[in-house]
């Protein structure tokens, strides 16, 4: 079921942290090129009725931008997209083939380079050529041509998504890029998660770095319907997540046993990390909608792990197969907006009884307010059904918030009666909810009071102040005649 078009739609953000703006509009590609219009540039020839050569190197160059434009991100349709690929080594792009399969398989068209590419760009003439980026580069000190911390923050600023991986070989470019999504990791770079309690028993080395964990993150939304009945093969660095940041969240989390330390050194001071403070998979959501996928393994989305039997220790369950295809699956569907993405359409008020959208309401109107909210699935826009929608009539304060009821079929709906008090108002609809996108939404309307020829001729509220004054008047006419004839 495909939902009306949302063009019109405003999107509203407050910024929380240096990667979190305004959802805007994406700049349309016109065919125009700023940076290649000449002011000498040759006519057509009138004679041949041919391009000259500047035109062609022009048409050249559109033709070859253009493809890259048309595969841009569209809320309309969440598929089909660009992703850049960073690598430390080729070798990876074979190691971790079924993942990057599994993301050709959904449509996605990977662009695969090195971290040092002299030539990497994540836009062109002031379009991105890409929606969405996938760093398995941990040990990357510098990226290629115009790359660097800066513009990776300004992508993810812009509204796009980003898969960081680390390992215990992370450098410092890796970790600020990190520490700027609300993650920390652990300042030692020798350490790695140990756990001695839940390690997986195929493990031969004995340092019980190859954890299974099995504490995910409640949320359908994120990680999908289905159980989950092999645990996660995790080999990696721990992390924390920022006390500043409510936006970022942990999907993977380590056991109370685990700590982080180094495993072929004897502690001489307890680990900075941990326990449940540790996080081995997160990810943040910004206000802005672009989604954020940070991991402390590489390893987490290689074929080997993928494929590896997995026992944990003290339980006598012994599966084929690890949990991490179903993990990594489902988790890269939520952050390129597969699932979990919502559109707001056809926002409308009026008066009960009509149609029509007024310029202004009068105090104590009754109005009805209407939403249509619409669900990706996949493939279509679904009607999104949820009971917790609600509708704030608001001017400095909310004077009126409710709830709004749904038709089972996208469309909310709610009644009530303007408040006694005139001025500019606005409509706003802020719904927040684990796994989906959050949607701001805002319309203002004034109001205004009853003109002096629209009161009630005698307001009923009012007859004790009339009575006042009438008894008032008669019990000065009394006083007068008692006053004058009275001896």
């Amino acid at each position: 079921m495909k939902g009306p078009d949302c063009s019109g739609l405003k999107y509203c953000s407050v910024r929380e942290f240096s990667t979190c703006e305004v959802l805007a509009p994406k700049p349309v590609f016109n065919g125009q090129l700023p940076s290649l219009q000449n002011p000498n540039h040759t006519e057509i020839d009138e004679e041949e009725g041919r391009p000259t050569m500047p035109n062609l190197s022009v048409l050249v160059t559109v033709l070859t931008v253009l493809p890259f434009v048309c595969l841009s991100f569209s809320p309309e349709s969440p598929t089909h997209r660009r992703l850049l690929v960073l690598l430390d080594d080729h070798s990876l792009q074979s190691s971790h083939s079924i993942f990057f399969h599994s993301l050709t398989s959904r449509g996605f068209d990977l662009d695969f380079k090195l971290a040092e590419d002299p030539k990497l760009s994540l836009q062109r003439y002031g379009q991105y050529l890409y929606e969405g980026l996938v760093l398995f580069a941990p040990s990357a000190h510098s990226f290629g041509g115009a790359l660097d911390v800066q513009s990776v923050l300004d992508f993810v600023d812009a509204g796009h998504d980003l898969i960081l991986t680390a390992d215990a070989s992370a450098s410092d470019l890796i970790r600020s890029i990190a520490k700027q999504c609300g993650v920390n990791f652990d300042e030692d770079s020798s350490a790695v998660v140990i756990d001695h309690t839940n390690y997986a028993v195929l493990e031969t080395q004995g340092d019980h770095t190859l954890i299974a964990s099995d504490d995910f993150i409640q949320s359908d939304v994120i990680l999908g319907k289905k159980k989950f009945e092999a645990p996660v093969l995790f080999k990696g660095i721990a992390h924390s997540l920022s006390a500043s940041n409510s936006l970022v969240l942990k999907v993977l989390s380590a056991s109370p046993s685990a700590y982080s330390a180094n495993p072929n050194a004897r502690l001489s001071y307890p680990p900075s990390l941990t326990g449940s403070a540790i996080s081995l998979v997160s990810v943040l959501q910004a206000r802005n909608n672009a989604r954020v996928l940070i991991s402390g393994s590489t390893d987490m989305f290689s074929n080997k792990l993928f494929r590896s039997a997995v026992q944990k220790v003290g339980n006598s369950n012994k599966f084929e197969k690890s949990g991490n295809e179903q993990f990594v699956t489902e988790l890269s569907k939520w952050i390129f907006h597969e699932i979990g993405h919502l559109k707001a359409v056809n926002v409308r008020h009026n008066k009960v009884g009509e149609n029509n959208e007024p310029a202004i309401y009068r105090i104590n109107d009754d109005l009805d307010y209407y939403i249509e909210i619409y669900e990706w699935s996949g493939k279509s826009w679904e009607p999104y059904v949820a009971n917790d929608v609600q509708v704030q009539f608001f001017m400095m304060s909310p004077f009126v918030l409710k709830t709004l009821e749904t038709d089972q079929k996208g469309q909310y709906h709610t009644s009530f009666k303007v408040p006694d008090v005139y001025g500019v108002f606005q409509f706003k609809v802020d719904y927040h909810r684990l796994g989906y996108t959050s949607l701001s939404l805002s319309k203002q309307i004034p109001v205004r009071p009853f003109r002096h020829n629209e009161y009630e001729r005698f307001i009923p509220t009012a007859f004790p102040y009339y009575g006042a004054s009438f008894t008032t008047m008669v019990g000065f006419f009394i006083f007068s005649i008692v006053f004058m004839y009275y001896k």
